[in-house]
């Protein structure tokens, strides 16, 4: 069979077109043959990184940048990452960028310590570096950043010192020793009047004290009488204690008589109040005439032509009265005598 020009020339174009692809695509970090990871990141600033650049672990390159995307805010840049290397990556981990002095941008992912891994096409954790000039500038001279920290700590103790120094601050402080002479001197006066009111001949609080011994001698002196004083007060009090308590009790006595008898009257059969609580003549009374009363109107209910006659032609009702109660309800049953 002869293959003609045209098949051939399209079958190198289409095994030209998909070595292209493969190709692109494995220049951009993708294989076709071995067992991939994919992994996103989210970042403010990917500081120059690029489709192709490494993924490192402890040094170690364990894939590369797929794809790098964004929105038209350009707040959050989401980094696609396709890990080559079958490894396990914990929950905690963090993604950072690390940018080189020769040019090349890496990302490193920092292993956490969790016992569960961020599943196929997850999200890891990203974290902010402080850029490659801060990083060298803290591995190359640790001492010139401690330094530049004492001198920024000087400059502020003098800004400091000058804000003291300066001309209103002085005026504040020479007004500040004044109030402290004036509050000295003031002072030194309430110390001199304290002496004189606690002079021992002449002094204020002296004749406080004497006055104060005048008075207690008085009470010494009328101790007795002050005693009987209180000792009427105390018989007097007791008396009306009595008094009102006896007359309590003899009223309380009085009702609780007159509240027996009344409840013996209740319990005998004399007087109306008696006689209804004690004989069962009156219940009896009220039964009979409430079965009456339900006869009637029963009766009235089976037989209403007895009572109520309305005739054309004059013919009367020959139905007998009711002799039984017809049966009621449960809830209203007859009483039988």
């Amino acid at each position: 069979m002869k293959i003609s020009n045209e098949s051939k020339v399209g079958a190198l174009t289409a095994i030209a077109i998909t070595l292209l692809i493969l190709g692109f695509n494995f220049l951009k970090g993708k294989s076709f043959f071995d067992k991939t990871h994919t992994l996103y990141a989210k970042y403010s600033n990917v500081q120059g990184l690029a489709t192709s650049n490494p993924v490192t672990i402890n040094g170690m390159q364990v894939g590369t940048v797929y794809k790098i995307s964004t929105d038209k805010n350009m707040k959050e840049i989401l980094v696609n990452m396709t890990l080559t290397k079958d490894v396990n990556i914990p929950v905690n981990s963090v993604a950072l960028i690390r940018p080189s002095l020769l040019g090349t941008i890496s990302i490193e992912i920092k292993l956490g310590d969790a016992t569960t891994y961020i599943p196929q096409n997850g999200t890891i954790a990203t974290q902010n570096t402080t850029g490659i000039f801060n990083d060298v500038l803290s591995k190359v001279d640790p001492v010139l950043v401690q330094v530049t920290k004492a001198v920024t700590s000087i400059d502020s103790v003098l800004q400091a010192v000058n804000r003291i120094l300066d001309p209103h601050a002085k005026n504040n402080i020479s007004a500040t020793l004044d109030n402290l002479n004036k509050t000295t001197a003031n002072l030194i006066t309430a110390s001199t009047s304290l002496n004189v009111l606690l002079n021992t001949q002449t002094g204020a609080l002296a004749g406080t004290l004497k006055n104060l011994n005048s008075f207690t001698g008085n009470l010494d002196k009328n101790n007795d009488k002050i005693t009987n004083l209180v000792t009427n007060l105390d018989k007097t009090a007791t008396n009306l204690s009595q008094l009102e308590l006896q007359k309590t009790l003899t009223t309380l006595n009085s009702t609780i008589d007159d509240l027996q008898t009344t409840i013996g009257k209740l319990n005998s059969t004399k007087g109306t109040a008696g006689l209804l609580l004690n004989d069962t003549k009156l219940y009896n009374n009220l039964t009979a005439t409430a079965n009456k009363l339900n006869l009637l109107l029963d009766d009235l209910k089976t037989n209403p032509k007895r009572y109520i006659n309305i005739s054309v032609f004059g013919r009367k009702n020959k139905n007998p009265g009711l002799l039984v109660p017809l049966p009621d309800t449960i809830n209203a049953p007859y009483l039988r005598q």
